[in-house]
């Protein structure tokens, strides 16, 4: 598909979208959203760019694939729910730095919680395109 217009919300679209689910992970561990939503975001972001662009260009740019993210992120989220195993017997077990005052964020909380959520993130930003790379009848 070659649409003039696609490409062009395209560019609009995809930082706002992948700033909004940096957003959505990085509130995840005190309100309402979190890794799963902010994956899904993301991964919305990258498909609409795909529409856009094709999956070659999506390739181009990507530093990992869609395996790789899902790899690394279940030993991400995994090391954090064994972390508090290690630590205090207790698996699943927040364990939370000292928090930070940051001028533009404010009061920066950083745990395994965050963690988890990450690792949430990259499993299913790389499952989600995962799929959708499966469905590209020119994929290779």
């Amino acid at each position: 598909m070659d649409s003039v217009i696609l490409r062009a919300a395209t560019r609009l679209l995809y930082p706002l979208l992948i700033i909004l689910s940096l957003v959505v992970l990085y509130r995840g561990h005190n309100l309402p959203g979190g890794g799963f939503i902010g994956g899904l975001i993301a991964a919305s972001a990258v498909m609409l760019r795909a529409l856009a662009v094709g999956w070659d260009g999506i390739r181009a740019s990507a530093y990992l694939k869609p395996l790789g993210l899902m790899h690394y992120g279940l030993i991400i989220a995994s090391a954090s729910a064994l972390l508090g195993l290690v630590v205090k017997q207790v698996l699943f077990e927040a364990l939370w730095l000292p928090t930070w005052y940051l001028p533009v964020l404010g009061k920066v909380k950083l745990g395994t919680p965050i963690t988890f959520d990450i690792g949430v993130y990259m499993v299913v930003l790389g499952f989600a395109l995962q799929c959708a790379k499966s469905l590209d009848s020119n994929n290779n």
